[in-house]
């Protein structure tokens, strides 16, 4: 395992805490509530310094963070001074932002990384540019006297083309213009293409080839792979979408993740095989990245992109986690907050008093049932993840 991909997960994790706790730190800041503590970690002090009235600093044991803002319990015993900028003296709708600003900031940052993928690093693609003409369209192992020529070997295409168009569609996007040829099975097609500075025209009948029950054209094409970056616009756009889909699969898992509980109980401690789609844990996705990193079949930017997809999918998991209504989530306390604003805005509505705020400290027990769990179900996985790992197949 390479100790650089444990150093860079972990520098990661820690940033991306530092980030939720940050979200919480300036929209309570912008409501005029009090925050006198910003840390990461817990246990004992290691190092702070005081700006205003907000200590910021870092504990010993680096397991999460905290941003501690005045009067997060209808309990706490405020001065005078304070009592008006309490968090639980704030409307409901300053409480929800507040306390769903953590997880945007995960959003936020999630995005961010995939868009300096895109726009920075870039991505692998399939280009237009010939890498090889095969001899023959053939399902054996390889070709024979009796199979024929492949159409693009028998039109003259070259190994170093590179195709402009294919029936007028742009080749710059391969993913796209190769649907032409796909679509177009013992039809014919017109092939745009560029051989130094000649620009060449080529009528071209794909192959018919039966692919998972469908016939499909294949003109005998292996184009070379390629590293691409995208305009901001594009890479905005293209960071969006791939945000989306990390997002939904995020969801899925959430709604699936009681019914793997069973599965990953037998592969820590009956010794089933470990799939990749399993449950994995924070020492999982750290030993997955020292292995990205160490894969020397992988460019130095493959692995760097790999990374920040691991870490982008992360922060979009947690965020999505950590809005989920159970104590003692920041899900669990919005779901309170929300039900604050309802008793209060029916007060108002009835000509009543104001009820206080809810006491949270009455909902210890289900705290503590759901905090048993969370941490029974983290040990199930460090276990996992220490006996019987995933292994990526570099």
């Amino acid at each position: 395992m390479s100790f650089l991909g444990v150093i860079a997960f972990i520098v990661a994790l820690l940033f991306s805490i530092m980030v939720h706790e940050a979200g919480h730190y300036l929209t309570a800041k912008r409501f005029g509530m009090k925050v006198t503590e910003f840390f990461l970690g817990f246990g004992k002090r290691l190092w702070s310094f005081t700006r205003g009235e907000t200590e910021f600093g870092v504990k010993a044991i680096p397991a999460g963070g905290y941003c501690r803002i005045v009067g997060m319990s209808a309990r706490e015993e405020l001065s005078e001074a304070d009592a008006p900028r309490a968090f639980v003296k704030a409307s409901a709708s300053k409480r929800l932002v507040v306390l769903g600003a953590g997880s945007f900031m995960h959003f936020i940052l999630g995005f961010l990384i995939i868009f300096f993928l895109f726009f920075a690093v870039g991505t692998t693609v399939v280009t237009p540019v010939i890498a090889e003409v095969v001899p023959c369209v053939t399902t054996a192992a390889s070709c024979t006297g009796a199979d024929a020529p492949s159409p693009a070997k028998l039109v003259g295409l070259k190994p170093g083309d590179r195709i402009i168009s294919i029936n007028g569609v742009p080749a710059a996007d391969w993913s796209k213009a190769v649907i032409e040829i796909r679509n177009s099975p013992s039809k014919q097609i017109t092939i745009v293409d560029q051989r130094g500075s000649q620009m060449l025209e080529f009528k071209v009948i794909p192959n018919s080839v039966l692919r998972a029950g469908k016939k499909v054209g294949v003109i005998g094409l292996v184009n070379k792979l390629g590293v691409q970056t995208q305009n901001p616009i594009t890479a905005a756009a293209s960071a969006g979408k791939l945000s989306k889909e990390l997002f939904t699969s995020s969801v899925s898992s959430l709604i699936s993740l009681p019914s793997k509980i069973p599965a990953l109980f037998r592969q820590t401690f009956m010794g089933q095989k470990r799939d990749a789609t399993s449950l994995v844990g924070v020492v999982g996705v750290a030993r997955v990245s020292a292995q990205t990193a160490s894969d020397k079949k992988l460019t130095l930017r493959e692995r760097l992109a790999t990374f920040m997809l691991i870490i982008s999918s992360l922060n979009i998991f947690v965020g999505i986690f950590n809005l989920l209504p159970i104590l003692p989530l920041d899900g669990g306390h919005m779901a309170l907050a929300a039900a604050d604003g309802i008793r209060r805005w029916r007060a108002r509505r009835l000509n009543r008093e104001i009820p206080a705020p809810i006491d949270i400290e009455r909902l210890t027990p289900v705290t503590i049932v759901v905090f048993v769990f969370l941490a029974a179900l983290s040990l199930l996985l460090l276990g996992a993840d220490i006996f019987n790992p995933i292994h990526l197949n570099v």
